[in-house]
C-alpha cells in the first residue's frame, strides 16, 4: 500500500499531523466492508519515538546517517500491498525522499507516494522548539545548534517532481490535513487506485539470449564513452543532454560534471542488478538511460 511521507521543519507539528492521519485511516478502514479492499488494510506509524531514537542523533553526521538508515529499513520492512505506512520524520533530504519513493514503486503500490509537507514557518518552529527545550517534563526539543542546522539544510518538497507529488501542504492554522484528498490519492475514491509499475531496470525477464552479458557490458560501456566525450567537448559547463540515435530519451546530466569513476560505479550497479536477467538486447540502451537519469537525480 502507499507510503505517506511527512516532511517539514523540526518542531513544526509533524507528529500531530501524523497521528491525525493514522486515526483517520483507522476509522476509514474500520468503516469499510470486511470484503472490500479498504477493509483489509493496516496502518503503520514510523517515527523517532517508535524506533527509540533521541533527537540527539542530529548532533553528529554519523548518528544522523544511522538514524536515517534505521527509518529506511523500518519503512521497507512493512511496505506491502496491504499496508499504509506513515513515515513521520524530518525527511528533509530530497535524495532520501527519492529513495523511499523508489522502494514504494518497487513493491508496486496501487497508488503513488504522497508527501505531506508541514507549512509551519521557521520562526514559529523556533518558538515551539524553545518551549520544548525549557519544559523538562516533556520530550525535549532539538538542541539550538542542531535546530538551526536542520533548518538551514532543509530541502523543501517540490510538487513538480514525481517523487514529491502529489504534495499536500498543511498550514499551521489548518485543523486537520485534507483527509479525503489524501485518501483518494492513496486508495482511490472507488477503492481502485492506479497501479504503479516498478522501474524497467529492476524488473527484467530471465536470461534467454546468447551473448547477453557481453552485450550488457559493451552497451553500457558505450553509453559512458558518449557521456565522457560530451563532457570533454563542453569542459566545466555541467548539465546538458546526451542523445543516442537508438534511444528516444536523452541522458540528462547533473549540474556537476560526472567523473569516470562515478559513472563506472553506477554502471557496475546496473550490471549487478541485471546480470541474472535478460531483455531484448536492443532495449539495454533504453533501460540503462532510464537508470542513469534516476541515479543522477539522487
Amino acid at each position: 500500500m502507499p507510503l505517506v511521507l511527512i516532511s517539514g521543519y523540526p518542531s513544526a507539528g509533524k507528529t500531530t499531523r501524523a497521528l491525525q492521519l493514522k486515526e483517520f485511516f483507522a476509522s476509514k478502514i474500520a468503516g469499510s466492508a470486511a470484503d472490500a479492499r479498504a477493509g483489509k488494510l493496516r496502518v503503520h506509524l514510523i517515527n523517532d519515538q517508535s524506533l527509540g531514537l533521541s533527537r540527539l542523533v542530529y548532533h553528529t553526521a554519523k548518528a544522523e546517517k544511522d538514524a536515517r538508515a534505521e527509518e529506511y529499513s523500518a519503512v521497507k520492512r512493512v511496505l506491502s500491498r496491504d499496508d499504509i505506512v506513515i513515515a513521520d520524520g524530518l525527511n528533509y533530504i530530497k535524495g532520501f525522499r527519492y529513495q523511499l519513493y523508489c522502494e514504494a514503486k518497487a513493491v508496486q503500490t496501487p497508488s503513488c507516494v504522497v508527501k505531506v509537507h508541514i507549512g509551519t514557518p521557521a520562526d514559529k518552529c523556533r518558538e515551539i522548539n524553545s518551549k520544548l527545550l525549557a519544559d523538562k517534563d516533556k520530550d525535549g526539543g532539538y538542541e539550538e545548534e542542531d535546530f538551526e542546522n536542520l533548518i538551514f539544510r532543509y530541502e523543501e518538497p517540490n510538487g513538480m517532481t514525481r517523487w514529491d507529488s502529489p504534495l499536500f501542504t498543511v498550514l499551521e492554522e489548518d485543523e486537520t490535513p485534507p483527509f479525503d484528498k489524501i485518501w483518494e490519492a492513496l486508495v482511490g475514491s472507488d477503492g481502485k487506485a492506479k497501479v504503479v509499475r516498478p522501474n524497467q531496470a529492476t524488473v527484467l525477464k530471465p536470461a534467454t539470449e546468447q551473448n547477453y552479458l557481453y552485450e550488457l557490458d559493451k552497451t553500457t560501456s558505450d553509453i559512458l564513452t558518449q557521456i565522457m566525450t560530451y563532457q570533454k567537448d563542453h569542459p566545466g559547463e555541467g548539465g546538458g543532454e546526451v542523445t543516442d540515435p537508438d534511444v528516444e530519451k536523452s541522458i540528462d546530466l547533473p549540474a556537476a560534471p560526472m567523473t569516470l569513476p562515478q559513472l563506472q560505479r553506477i554502471r557496475r550497479q546496473f550490471i549487478t542488478l541485471n546480470r541474472q536477467h535478460s531483455i531484448s538486447k536492443s532495449r539495454i540502451k533504453e533501460i540503462f538511460v532510464d537508470y542513469l537519469n534516476d541515479q543522477f537525480l539522487r
